[in-house]
């Protein structure tokens, strides 16, 4: 890669940081230190670029992403190590994905070079499972999740609250704009460009572009028509009652084998168009779950969506992306979803009962009262 190449390279950098908002998300200003070898996922739009960029802007690090056209016929180990040469003493690989047998290269590199820092992202976990095997000594694993109402709260107030736990009924302060500003947040705040005008045609763009751009990369012999079964597979999600998916009829109406099916549906759960939630124990390939919901709760929303199905799927998204590991009750007359394989909970309005779950998480609600949690409270978790 010659100097000119790494000319236009750094000027791009510099105007992409130039170009950060004025005001970040929580996540990406809290104080941490980073390792030398990191891969960053997370889903298209929740601010991967714009953390490597704030944390590199006063290193001597070099940004890149695969996708540019410039680097389309240079091998990453080539690039990378020109760019060490020229004396950076980090580089950022964004979208590393689109960079030929990425993990072998990623892993040379931050073995020849044990006095550099090398951080690579992409918008897939499919793409960590895919180098794992070489990198998880060296690199280490950051997943960025969406935005967290506390996250949205902060930014609209520009008052950070600390971060609780709404099962410990006591933590949770309720206050008089609470709900009109969890209002907002599930109608359109998942992401940091939230405040910006167009959330809707952003938000649809970006799911079009992960089916369209992000799901074949990892989907052998995709097809148009496999394509468009994603997408019945998204109209059908968000204006079903109940969040389930009629596989035998899905593959009769698009002439498709089970097989192809939960193939797609597995790569469209790991770029996080959707998220599955299974019973306990239910570690079956071929499976749909027991039910599937939008990997972002907003597209409910967007698409006018069935609200009950939105608020479940609200409940999934907010606990699984704080960490927790979200199933299915085995018993769907006692309790929805079980939390960590010990805590079960009932999702409903303000005036849900608790059935034999250990708690109910009611909507419309703004404070927390015994076994009784407020919806927007699973908010604050991260």
């Amino acid at each position: 890669m010659n100097d000119s190449t790494l000319d236009q390279l750094e000027a791009s950098m510099l105007r992409r940081i130039a170009a950060l908002p004025g005001v970040l998300r929580p996540y990406t200003t809290l104080s941490r230190t980073l390792p030398r070898g990191l891969v960053l996922t997370g889903g298209r739009g929740v601010g991967k670029t714009t953390f490597l960029l704030h944390h590199l802007k006063e290193r001597n690090f070099l940004y890149l992403s695969a996708d540019n056209p410039l680097l389309a016929a240079v091998p990453l180990y080539e690039m990378v190590h020109d760019a060490f040469m020229r004396g950076y003493a980090g580089v950022v690989v964004d979208e590393v994905h689109h960079a030929r047998d990425w993990s072998r290269h990623v892993k040379a590199l931050y073995d020849d070079f044990p006095d550099r820092s090398l951080w690579v992202s992409d918008s897939s976990t499919l793409v960590l499972r895919s180098g794992v095997a070489d990198l998880s000594r060296r690199l280490a694993r950051m997943t960025m999740p969406l935005l967290s109402f506390r996250e949205f709260v902060g930014l609209e107030t520009r008052s950070l609250q600390p971060v609780f736990d709404p099962f410990d009924a006591v933590a949770v302060p309720g206050t008089p704009e609470i709900l009109s500003l969890f209002r907002e947040y599930r109608r359109h705040g998942t992401r940091p460009f939230y405040a910006e005008e167009n959330y809707p045609e952003r938000l649809l763009g970006i799911l079009e572009k992960t089916l369209q751009a992000d799901v074949p990369f990892f989907v052998p012999q995709i097809t148009d028509s496999n394509i468009r079964l994603m997408n019945a597979v998204v109209a059908s999600l968000a204006h079903a009652p109940v969040p389930r998916l009629q596989v035998r009829a899905l593959c009769a109406d698009w002439n498709v084998g089970a097989e192809k099916l939960y193939q797609l549906l597995f790569v469209m759960e790991s770029v996080g168009v959707i998220r599955i939630v299974r019973k306990p124990n239910d570690q079956k390939a071929g499976t749909v779950g027991e039910k599937v919901f939008f990997g972002d709760p907003t597209l409910y929303d967007v698409l006018g969506g069935d609200p009950g199905t939105a608020r479940e799927a609200l409940v999934v998204a907010m606990l699984a992306e704080s960490g927790r590991r979200v199933e299915a009750a085995p018993d769907e007359r006692a309790a929805d979803f079980v939390i960590d394989g010990r805590v079960t909970v009932e999702v409903g309005g303000r005036s849900k009962r608790r059935k034999g779950a250990d708690f109910v998480i009611r909507d419309d609600t703004d404070v927390a009262a015994g076994k009784v949690i407020p919806l927007w409270g699973l908010g604050f978790l991260y």
